[in-house]
């Protein structure tokens, strides 16, 4: 079998270790006699399996004690919905910066339940810049202000956090969430999505400051109060049992890398490598303002637009897929996520090099 570079911007490619380990233990889990799918979340065996993720998403993320580690479903997209209904009272707003596509789904959830003020946006350009602090009209009474650090349709990612002063800080952090090492006590609330950079699709993580659980609204549905699943360590229903085994092996293998630090360093080499191959030749063209680049999304165009098929159809010979971009911004995206090998890299450069010379 012969495994090709996939690109895609999620559900995303894994770590070739992970599944091989997930798959020899598929029919026997540490000698239990059972697969990890088969398992009681209530018994000795899957409580010491999130145990350990959660210990090792602790010491991955240097999470202080004062935030809930809980492991979710519904996606991010359900947690438009929960932040909002467990962090604000009536009457109350909220600020949104407005970034692209799953910004504005989260802004138009949360407009359901509180007053939304945009405090920045760069939608007049079609979200290829991330607004500067200076750019934005924060309101000092806001219950939060939500951010999404990395915009996976349109390759921009926070670099510099904004400073909200005491309003915390929300961040759907789904696209690059253990990409680097990042400040927890910045935020009041982190979710993120698992299919990008924690494992397969079903799962979400939310990392959640202590005092801004129990406060929900009157109304909020059980399954929606963060209070509920922090009080039954996230087993208040089945939770997504096989999907949390798959992060807590991503969590260490991550860790057998060198932690955080290691994985930001490898990202940072891979994303140099690929914009320089983009910047270097006049055949390509990166939508996005430099110093607001992904490290996990680089959409690119081309100078002829009607080769856009030939290129999809000529890097799937070659075994690179899962490239073409998002109808909003055309062109092409490589998702580069921390499970893609710098292998991979170098053979896009490589196979983007010969398709600019045959067909410029």
């Amino acid at each position: 079998m012969k495994r090709v570079c996939n690109f895609s911007a999620g559900p995303a490619t894994l770590p070739e270790a992970v599944l091989q380990q997930a798959a020899d233990e598929m029919l026997d889990w540490h000698g239990s006699g059972m697969s990890v799918m088969e398992m009681s979340h209530r018994g000795k065996e899957f409580t010491d399996i999130i145990t350990t993720a959660e210990s090792d998403l602790r010491e991955l993320m240097d999470i202080p004690d004062q935030y809930k580690v809980l492991f979710l479903q519904g996606g991010a997209s359900l947690q438009f919905s929960m932040v909002p209904l467990n962090l604000t009272r009536p009457g109350e707003s909220a600020d949104y910066i407005n970034t692209g596509s799953w910004s504005k789904k989260a802004i138009a959830e949360a407009e359901r339940y509180c007053s939304v003020n945009i405090a920045g946006s760069s939608a007049d350009d079609n979200f290829t810049w991330i607004p500067t602090q200076e750019q934005l009209q924060l309101n000092a009474d806001a219950a939060y202000c939500h951010i999404t650090t990395n915009n996976t349709i349109f390759g921009t990612e926070y670099h510099e956090l904004p400073d909200t002063g005491e309003v915390p800080l929300v961040a759907d952090m789904s696209s690059n969430i253990l990409s680097r090492p990042i400040d927890v006590s910045r935020f009041g609330l982190i979710y993120a999505g698992a299919q990008k950079n924690i494992g397969p699709s079903g799962l979400t993580v939310v990392i959640v400051r202590e005092d801004l659980i129990g406060s929900a609204r009157e109304a909020t549905p059980r399954m929606l109060d963060y209070k509920t699943h922090a009080d039954a360590g996230s087993c208040y229903n089945t939770p997504p049992t096989y999907g949390i085994y798959m992060a807590g092996l991503v969590f260490k293998h991550l860790l057998k890398l060198g932690g955080l630090k290691a994985v930001e360093n490898l990202n940072r080499r891979k994303a140099a490598k690929l914009y320089t191959a983009i910047d270097e030749n006049e055949f390509y063209n990166s939508p996005v303002r430099r110093q607001d680049r992904s490290t996990m999304n680089v959409p690119f165009t081309l100078a002829k637009p009607e080769l856009d098929k030939t290129f999809l159809e000529k890097a799937e010979s070659k075994g690179l897929v899962n490239l073409k971009g998002h109808r909003s911004v055309g062109g092409m995206r490589a998702s580069i996520y921390n499970a893609m090998p710098e292998e991979g890299i170098d053979a896009l450069i490589e196979f983007m090099k010969e398709f600019s010379e045959r067909y410029a």
